[in-house]
């Protein structure tokens, strides 16, 4: 699978969307998850997971706590996708 394929925007959105239990049209790339959608530690513990599932990565507790918007998702996975 090739970074691209694996990071679809659109198919990534909607994961993200479900896993933060939001509609999908409020995950903007500049929505902020705790600002503006609300989203709590244990909300971004679960969508931690979710991903390690769906990737196939492992995303550390520093990391879960930088993610802020749905650009700092795609930009965390496409790392941990490069670094294989």
């Amino acid at each position: 699978m090739t970074t691209e394929a694996a990071l679809s925007k659109e198919e990534l959105r909607e994961l993200v969307a479900d896993a933060l239990d939001v509609n999908p049209e409020s995950l903007t790339d500049d929505a902020l998850f705790i600002e503006d959608l609300d989203v709590d530690s244990l909300v971004a513990l679960e969508l931690a997971v979710t991903l390690e599932r769906r990737y196939q990565v492992k995303i550390e507790e520093a990391e879960i706590v930088q993610i802020r918007r749905l650009p700092d998702v795609q930009d965390l996975l496409a790392r941990k996708l490069a670094a294989g």
